[in-house]
């Protein structure tokens, strides 16, 4: 595992109002342009809290975060990129079962809970994130009670979108699960472009390469989508809304209705 630091400053002390543990030396980091949906969703006297500890890392595509039963010892806040939380099927076959971007965080339910992975992590869109000790956070969450919201609403928002990704690829087609998959994503970037192969998406979607293609080249000709060698351009994005199954606009809904600001930002004095 590899995962490339950003430069920032560090401070040699930490501050008073953190009420965190002085064993730790935290890295400072901006919070300014943070594009991390649950992060912006904080109090900004939580938020504060938290930024002494949030160190800035680059995501690179394919690399993995974590693996089953591996210990959590950060909880990662994307910024941008996609990550993906892989379930294996059988020994050296992994499939989807979640995708998170800035709208969530890897390690933050489970991290905080038994501590230990239940899933393969692993990076398919290159981007930024900021993260934590697991250890830190847990020591700090009692006294952010925002954050101690969110966790909960979040944690309830990924099991539903685990559950419903486990019916879609059981009961819906490829080309529907094709277009609920780049349309969660777009939503992850805010951005119609999803540098991806096709040979990743077959493994996301647990499926043939071959039938990957047939999918995309079908959502091409009808000029929802334009690919070139690992970038697919959405192109019309009603015309994959309406060829998706229903369950994307059931994980739209759930992610709106317990986390609001997932799609909009919160007012301006709570930023």
């Amino acid at each position: 595992m590899s995962i490339r630091r950003e430069s920032a400053g560090e401070s040699s002390s930490m501050a008073a109002s953190t009420g965190a543990p002085n064993s730790i030396r935290p890295r400072i980091f901006e919070l300014g342009n943070d594009q991390n949906r649950l992060l912006i969703a904080t109090d900004p006297q939580d938020r504060a809290t938290l930024q002494p500890f949030l160190e800035p890392v680059t995501l690179l595509p394919g690399e993995v975060l974590l693996d089953v039963g591996q210990p959590i010892d950060y909880v990662y806040f994307p910024q941008s990129g996609v990550i993906s939380l892989l379930t294996m099927v059988q020994p050296d076959q992994f499939v989807e079962t979640c995708t998170i971007g800035r709208e969530g965080a890897v390690g933050l339910v489970t991290g905080l809970g038994s501590g230990v992975s239940l899933s393969r992590v692993v990076v398919q869109i290159a981007g930024r994130a900021l993260r934590m000790r697991s250890a830190t956070l847990r020591e700090i969450l009692p006294n952010t009670p925002s954050l101690s919201d969110i966790k909960m609403r979040y944690g309830e928002a990924l099991i539903s979108q685990v559950l419903q990704t486990l019916a879609c690829n059981t009961l819906h087609s490829v080309e529907e699960r094709l277009c609920r998959w780049l349309l969660i994503c777009r939503d992850r970037t805010a951005s119609n472009t999803v540098p991806l192969t096709q040979e990743a998406l077959a493994e996301m979607l647990g499926v043939q390469r071959t039938t990957v293609t047939a999918s995309a080249r079908s959502l091409q000709e009808r000029g929802f989508i334009r690919y070139r060698r690992g970038v697919i351009e959405c192109t019309d994005v009603t015309g994959l809304q309406e060829t998706s199954c229903e369950c994307y606009a059931l994980m739209r809904d759930t992610f709106e209705r317990l986390l609001p600001y997932t799609y909009t930002d919160p007012p301006k004095d709570q930023l």
